[in-house]
This record gives structure tokens, C-alpha cells and sequence, in this order.
């Protein structure tokens, strides 16, 4: 028996197993490698933006259905056995074959749909060997791909005329809305295009296009899909003409997709995002409005961000007024993403850092005085002074001076620190390079940053009772604007960067600032909305801001010019607070913080004062204060007098006799703030005078240098004329009465009485400033005045 297997089966094995392995490796692993259209769709799946492929193409990403009327329509028009053939219909084919020969020309077709995504999907010449290849490959394709997938294919990569390719950039660029809601005759218009995109499509050779277009409804009618009745009323409406421009109601965030996507893990160029369509039209409506109004001033840009608290979701992202066409406008830059002085909306964060590491009570008593450290003078919008004011108040007045003096105590390093921690990124300088001008805008920030620094503390005081007191460090991630796009826990903390309570009572504080136009009577009508708030407005008037939030939402609005140009007007409480509350209109409302009674602590606080309550305090109140308010000191500003028994003078033991005193507690602020805190004050009342040859004794503290403070150093500009200037000595006494001599180097100057101002013009170098009263106290500071070279 002769085992030996014949050559020419071996050589016929070979060729089979070639033939199959070319079958089954024919098919490319990604059929269309065309650049599709960068996309962005609302929450409820409605074409927002779309951004024109990169080979020039309108050509939207393969959907993840296709309708059910177009499925319809181009199975009756192309391959009406599309369901029962595996990629070849040999009946069509042959049909086609025999029309062909009769007419000596090709008037038939018999390719599948699957032969057709085949063509598309290779764009090659089409011989005799490439026909048999398609026919080779369309049965490939039906074994890798399902029906549904593979007209998903052809729907997505079908020539529809011009430079649109797929059905739904065609039914954008056609008719202006997404393919699920065109109608039989709109659906039948399309369907016929890819047929002869070059010949047939809307502008040209109309009709022809409508003679198609009848011919398919006349089919459908047939094939019992439509009725008659629906087939007339198609064939009545018109067919489109020249495309139509797509939808830019969110271009900014559609930009930023293009550059984030991939980091963010997204190799497709199309996104369901999670914005609001019905709010995000509004708000382009809204920032439209008022940038009409502003542009009238040069005021040329306004962006707003929209965040849900409770989901951590972009609800709307309008990244600037949307108008290419005027390129002097730069309406093409995202301000959300652009760096830009944040004015004073860090003041808050302050506030809560204080409170949260046990600085300050919520009302504590700040110093507001002319204030010099180091060279740099800080000044309130006002150009005035309160002398002191509570802490939430100058919050809520957006006071320049106490802040300054707030983060002086807290150090700067500290807060720069707190910043950093909290989310903002663009801090890119040392701590030292930024000083104290920190609070006052003098670093940079970005919209997108800030606004999603307030979201991590309104989530964090949100979630009080979901984590059981606890934190939750995700609650301070940057806001999502994708769709289903889940990010990961971090899991429960003991602590965070702001506690519950420094958080409560920070916006309490925001709450009370009075709304542009309201003259502070809002909180009488039950329909208004609460809401915590803040403004800000840079240096130069180049940027103004509003921030508000609530438990549901946080807003914030951007008005300037791209390119930094300042303008007057340009303040964040005229120009950014009233598109802030409009916004804010739009939005639902709903229920206030529960209180974090947990984070918080019941106290004896000093009413006149805000700090806590010692034994010479005249009025206390119990107040809430969070918890690291235990750390703070008891008021400094309450202390015991001894008065004689008129109650007129002030006494010790050296001239009058214990037994006849009167023993009182008194409010007493040092001189500097004692002197502006009176005028607004009428209430206070200034320290009695000594009895007459009463010994004071060692009494430092009845006057004080307002300005210059001791050791500071000082540069006198010249005048207009060219002749060199003067600067204002300033000083406070407790007596109304008194009278202060003045002396700069041992060497008598002037007297005043009072109010202690004098202009002098020492010579540059060291001085010594000596003030003596009628009493013959003396105070005795330093101060340098430099020349021009030293200024330098």
C-alpha cells in the first residue's frame, strides 16, 4: 500500500489554506480611516457644535443607530433583499447584467449595501479585478459585522453631495436638525444622494433630485412602508438649496474637547456632553445681550460657567460671545481657559482659611486704617476707612485694607499654600513673588479653576451628612462635561482643606452683599432665590467678576476685553453681578445648607467686637463659630477703667483713694483705629481724660502714628511744576482736645490740634519723628525717605 500523498494534493492544500488565510486577514482591522468631525451634543443628545474635519469634509462619527425611516429608504432604493443576502445578491446582479448588455451601458447596478460600504471604504479605481475583490470582501464583511452595523457604516461614510459625507452631517447641513426628525419625504431626499452625489444634490439640477426623490416615495408606497396619503404630503415639500451653516451654541467647550479628548481617554471625535441645552441657548442669549450693551464702551468679551453641585456637571459653558466674523473682537478665545487677575474672589477663601485654622471668628473685629508694609499701600475702592470693621462685613463689602491686614496675619506663604491645595493651578510663581497683593488679584487665575474651587466647597458642605461629618477629597475634582463619564472616589477623610463650619459660615457672609438694583430689600419676597455671592474687579479695570452658588449650582461670569485692555466701568458689580443674577433666573430653586451642627460650636462672643467674650465684656451674645474658634484669644478691646466719682475723669490709687472709684468696663480701640472708627460710629465712646495731677504713669498707646509707620521707608514724587512734593505726617490722640508738637530730628516742626496731619519735605536719608503731647507723652519712630536713585 503505497502512503505517500500526491504532490498536486499538497500544492491544492497550500492554496487553499493561502485562499482562506487571504479571506479571513482580507478585511483591514479599521475599514474607514477618514478624519471625521469633532462633535459635541447636549445631555439630551441635540447637536450643540461641530468643528469641519480635517480633510475638509463634513463627516460626523458612525452613529450609534441609525433611523429606522432611513433604513428603510435606502434598503428600497439600493438592496431591497438586504436582510435576506450574505454581502452578494445574486439576483440583482444579474437583473443588472442583462440590463446592462441590452443597453450597451451601464444603466444598472447590483452592489449590496455591504458592497457599497466595501467601495466607500477603499476609494479606488473600479476594474474588473477590483469589482471581484469588492465582491470577495463584502462577504467578509458580513461575517465580522452585523446588519445594523454595517448600514451604520454606509450611513456614516455615504457621499450626500458637495463636501457632506453621512446622514447626519447631511441632515444638519441640509435641513438643519439631526436625522431622527426629518420627515418621510426629507429622509427619501437623502437616501437617493449618495446614488450620484456628483450630479444630484440640493442647488443643482433640482429636478431631478425631486423626480428621484417621488420615484422612492412611490416605491415605499409599494412595499406598504408609507401610505399614499404620506407619499403625496412628502412629495408637496420642497427639497433644500444651499447647505446651511451647523449650530455653534457651545464652540469653546467643542475647542477644548479637541485639545483635552484624547488625555481624557477619547480616541472618537464625538461626545455626549453634559450640558443643558435649553440653558446653554439662554445663557448665549443672556451674554449676547449685555455684551451689545457693553460693546459701547469697548468692552468686548463676557464668558459664564454654569457647574451642578450635586453631580459636579457642566450645565452650561459659554467660553465667549461666538461672532468670527469681526476677528477684531477676539470671540475665538476661551476665557474660561485664560489666565486673568481674579480681583478680590479669593477674598472668601481667605475668610474661610482663617476660620477654619482658628485666626478669626466669623465677626472678629479687623483693623481698616491707612496701612503701609514694606513699601506697598494698600486702599479700599472707597479711598475711606472704618478704623475697624467686623470680618464678614468686610467681605461682604469687599474691603481691600482688612483683607490685606487678614492675610498679614495668616502669612501669605500659608494661603498661597491653601490656594494651591484648593485647585488653583496657574499659580506658577513663589509664594514671595506674589506678597500681599495675593488678595488683591495680583496672581492670576482661571475661570474654569476658580469656579470649581467654590464647587468643591459647596459639595463638601452638601455632603455633611452623606460621608457623616467626614470628607471626601473627590469632591474637590474638576467639574465633568462628558457624559457617563465616571470618575473615581477617593474614599472618606477625617479632615480636608475647609471644615463644614468655616465653609457654613463663609457663605452666610457671601449671602448678605446687596444685589445691583435690589437696594438691599430682596430678602423680603419668598421668591427670591438665595444665593452666596461675590465680585471682583483687577487692577486697571481690565477684568470683572461675579461669583454665586447655592446648594444646587454654582455660577460664575467673566467681563473685560481678551487682550487686557482696561476700561472704566469695567467693575465686577456693574458690569458682571447683573448677568450673574440673570443667569441665576434661569436656574430652579431650591433649598438652603443644612447646617453642619456638628462642625459647629455654641459661644459667649463679644457683640461689639466678635471675638470671644472675656470677663470685662459689656455685651455677650451666643453664636454658632466652627470649631477651630476655640483656638482664637478673648477680646482684646474690653479692658477695666477706674473712674473718680463723677465718673468724668480717670483715676489710679496715687490720687484717689480705692473706696471712691468707680470701676467700669470700657471698649477701647488703639488710637489709629479709634480715630476712623468714631466718625462712622456715634456710639463709641472715647476714653475719659486723667484727673488733673493724676500721675498716668506709663501710658504708651494714647497716640499713635497713622503715617508713616516706624521703620518704613519713603519716596516723594515731584510735583507737576517739577518741584519736589511733600508728605502727610498723620497721627491720632485719644483726647479730642489734645495738642501734639512735632519734631524730625530733635528739631521742633510744628503743633496741631485736633486732627494731627502735617505736610513736611525732609531731606532723603534717616529721620527721626518725635511727637510729644501737652501731657508730656512722647512717641518716637523712625522712617527713611529715599532719593531717586534708591527708588530705583
Amino acid at each position: 500500500m503505497n502512503n505517500k500523498i500526491p504532490r498536486a494534493f499538497i500544492v491544492s492544500d497550500i492554496i487553499c489554506f493561502l485562499l482562506l488565510l487571504f479571506f479571513l486577514l482580507a478585511l483591514p482591522k479599521t475599514l474607514f480611516k477618514s478624519p471625521t468631525s469633532y462633535v459635541i451634543e447636549a445631555s439630551n443628545g441635540h447637536l450643540l457644535s461641530a468643528a469641519i474635519a480635517t480633510d475638509g469634509q463634513w463627516r460626523f462619527p458612525v452613529a450609534d443607530s441609525v433611523p429606522e425611516k432611513f433604513k428603510k429608504c435606502i434598503i428600497a432604493f439600493e438592496d431591497k433583499r438586504y436582510y435576506q443576502h450574505f454581502g452578494i445578491d445574486f439576483l440583482a446582479m444579474s437583473r443588472a447584467m442583462r440590463q446592462n448588455w441590452k443597453a450597451k451601458n451601464v444603466v444598472s447596478g447590483g452592489s449590496t449595501l455591504s458592497m457599497q460600504v466595501i467601495r466607500l471604504s477603499r476609494k479606488q479605481d473600479r476594474t474588473l479585478w477590483q469589482k471581484l475583490l469588492e465582491v470577495i470582501l463584502a462577504l467578509r464583511l458580513e461575517l465580522k459585522y452585523n446588519k445594523e452595523e454595517i448600514i451604520g457604516l454606509y450611513a456614516a461614510n455615504a457621499p450626500f453631495g458637495s463636501n457632506v459625507v453621512g446622514l447626519e452631517a447631511a441632515s444638519w447641513r441640509y435641513y438643519g436638525r439631526n436625522a431622527e426628525s426629518l420627515s418621510w419625504g426629507e429622509m427619501a431626499t437623502l437616501a437617493v444622494l449618495p446614488n450620484s452625489p456628483s450630479l444630484v444634490h440640493p442647488g443643482k439640477n433640482s429636478a431631478r433630485l425631486i423626480k428621484k426623490r417621488n420615484d422612492l416615495l412611490d416605491k415605499l408606497v409599494k412595499l406598504r412602508v408609507i401610505d399614499q396619503t404620506t407619499a403625496n404630503l412628502s412629495k408637496l415639500e420642497p427639497v433644500p438649496g444651499k447647505p446651511l451653516p451647523l449650530p455653534q451654541h457651545a464652540p469653546h467647550l467643542l475647542n477644548r474637547f479637541k485639545a483635552e479628548g484624547a488625555s481624557l481617554g477619547f480616541n472618537a471625535t464625538k461626545i455626549t456632553s453634559t450640558l443643558n441645552e435649553d440653558i446653554q441657548l439662554k445663557v448665549n442669549g443672556i451674554l449676547k445681550r449685555y455684551n451689545n450693551r457693553y460693546r459701547a464702551n469697548d468692552i468686548n468679551n463676557i464668558s459664564a460657567l454654569i457647574l451642578d453641585a450635586k453631580t459636579g456637571e457642566v450645565v452650561s459653558y459659554v467660553g465667549n460671545i461666538y461672532q468670527p466674523e469681526n476677528m477684531a473682537l477676539e470671540s475665538h478665545v476661551d476665557m474660561i481657559k485664560a489666565p486673568r487677575s481674579p480681583g478680590s474672589t479669593l477674598k472668601p477663601l481667605l475668610y474661610a482659611s482663617m476660620l477654619n485654622d482658628g485666626f478669626i471668628l466669623p465677626h472678629t473685629l479687623i483693623p481698616d486704617i491707612p496701612t503701609q508694609i514694606a513699601g506697598y499701600s494698600p486702599q479700599n475702592y472707597d479711598l475711606g476707612y472704618d478704623g475697624a470693621i467686623a470680618a464678614d462685613k468686610a467681605l461682604s463689602r469687599s474691603l481691600n485694607i482688612p483683607a490685606v491686614k487678614m492675610l498679614q496675619q495668616y502669612k501669605y506663604e500659608r494661603f498661597y499654600d491653601k490656594l494651591k491645595k484648593l485647585g488653583i493651578g496657574t499659580l506658577n510663581q513663589p509664594a514671595d513673588h506674589y506678597g500681599l497683593s495675593l488678595i488683591l488679584g495680583g496672581s492670576e487665575v482661571t475661570m474654569w479653576d476658580l469656579t470649581n474651587t467654590y464647587l468643591g466647597m459647596v459639595r463638601t458642605l452638601n455632603h455633611f451628612n452623606t460621608y457623616k461629618g467626614l470628607y471626601n477629597p473627590a469632591d474637590y475634582q474638576s467639574a465633568n462635561y462628558i457624559s457617563n463619564l465616571k470618575s473615581e472616589g477617593n474614599g472618606e477623610e477625617r479632615t480636608s482643606h475647609l471644615d463644614h463650619g468655616a465653609i457654613w459660615s463663609t457663605f452666610n457672609a457671601m449671602e448678605e452683599v446687596m444685589r445691583p438694583g435690589d437696594e438691599g430689600l430682596w430678602e423680603q419676597f419668598s421668591s427670591s432665590q438665595r444665593i452666596a455671592w461675590k465680585t471682583g474687579t483687577s487692577f486697571g479695570f481690565r477684568d470683572a467678576w461675579a461669583i454665586g452658588l447655592t446648594p444646587q449650582y454654582v455660577v460664575c461670569v467673566w467681563v473685560g476685553n481678551a487682550d487686557g485692555e482696561g476700561r472704566p466701568g469695567l467693575v465686577g458689580i456693574e458690569a458682571a453681578a447683573p448677568v450673574l443674577f440673570d443667569i441665576f433666573r434661569l436656574l430652579p430653586n431650591g433649598k438652603w445648607f443644612e447646617i453642619p451642627i456638628t462642625k459647629l460650636k455654641k459661644a459667649k462672643i463679644c457683640k461689639q467686637s466678635g471675638y470671644k467674650a472675656g470677663e470685662y465684656c459689656q455685651e455677650a451674645i451666643e453664636e454658632l463659630i466652627p470649631t477651630a474658634g476655640e483656638k482664637t484669644i478673648i477680646c482684646p478691646f474690653h479692658k477695666r477703667i477706674h473712674l473718680d466719682q463723677t465718673g468724668t475723669y480717670r483715676v489710679n490709687d496715687q490720687c484717689e483713694q480705692v473706696i471712691n472709684m468707680q470701676h467700669q468696663n470700657w471698649f477701647i480701640l488703639p488710637p489709629a483705629m479709634e480715630y476712623y472708627y468714631k466718625i462712622k460710629n456715634s456710639d463709641y465712646r472715647s476714653l475719659p481724660p486723667f484727673k488733673p495731677g493724676c500721675d498716668m504713669g506709663s501710658n504708651a498707646g494714647t497716640m499713635e502714628l497713622i503715617y508713616p509707620k516706624n521703620g518704613a521707608s519713603i519716596y516723594i514724587p515731584l510735583e507737576i511744576d517739577g518741584t519736589r512734593g511733600k508728605i502727610v505726617l498723620n497721627a491720632a490722640h485719644r483726647s479730642n482736645n489734645s495738642k501734639i508738637y512735632w519734631h524730625i530730628d530733635n528739631e521742633y516742626v510744628a503743633t496741631t490740634a485736633n486732627y494731627h496731619q502735617l505736610a513736611v519735605n525732609p531731606a532723603p536719608g534717616k529721620h527721626t519723628l518725635t511727637l510729644v503731647d501737652e501731657n508730656g507723652e512722647r512717641l518716637v519712630q523712625y522712617f527713611t525717605v529715599l532719593d531717586k536713585e534708591q527708588k530705583k
